[in-house]
């Protein structure tokens, strides 16, 4: 299935399943060295970001936990640029290392406003591990450590990643045709 159409767009696989697991797994090596010995707290951002954490946390192999966060930034096919926490945090993540775990950044404003938030709870470290990065259109300025693709500022569907929450099912990573 090179082509897919979800309500009105065409979509064309721009990034293989294959690669998406490979890239996974060398982020989930470089968190199992880096984070050795700290039991660090994964924070999920939600939706978008449920298939990306599930596939990493398999490839974790040092002790930790996961938790998930809702936050709210898209409509459509564009970022609203505004972002209303829908579902809070409920661990104590002071003293904790967390590492946010997201499906993509664009602009950064919802990561910003994630870190900001966080570090306001006195955690020992906040990391941050996407997916999904599009490095053209950062907004502002944030230490990614953790990013398993750069991708060009293309609008895309699948392995967890939305149109109107449709073809997030979808295994390999899409890019809409224009």
């Amino acid at each position: 299935m090179n082509e897919v159409k979800i309500k009105d767009k065409q979509f064309r696989i721009s990034i293989p399943e294959t690669v998406i697991k490979q890239r996974v797994k060398t982020v989930a090596e470089r968190i199992n060295r880096d984070m050795e010995g700290k039991n660090p707290l994964f924070l999920a951002v939600l939706n978008g970001s449920f298939i990306f954490a599930a596939d990493l946390m398999r490839m974790i192999t040092i002790p930790c936990e996961i938790s998930f966060v809702k936050l709210a930034s898209y409509q459509g096919t564009t970022s609203t640029g505004k972002v209303a926490e829908v579902l809070g945090i409920n661990e104590d993540i002071s003293g904790r290392h967390v590492i946010i775990v997201e499906d993509i950044v664009d602009t950064g404003l919802t990561m910003q406003r994630m870190v900001e938030s966080l570090g306001t709870r006195n955690p020992a470290s906040v990391h941050i591990c996407t997916l999904l990065l599009k490095p053209e259109k950062l907004k502002v300025d944030l230490n990614i450590e953790y990013a398993a693709i750069e991708i060009p500022n293309d609008f895309i569907v699948g392995y967890g990643l939305d149109y109107d929450q449709q073809g997030r099912n979808l295994p390999d990573i899409y890019t809409v045709v224009e």
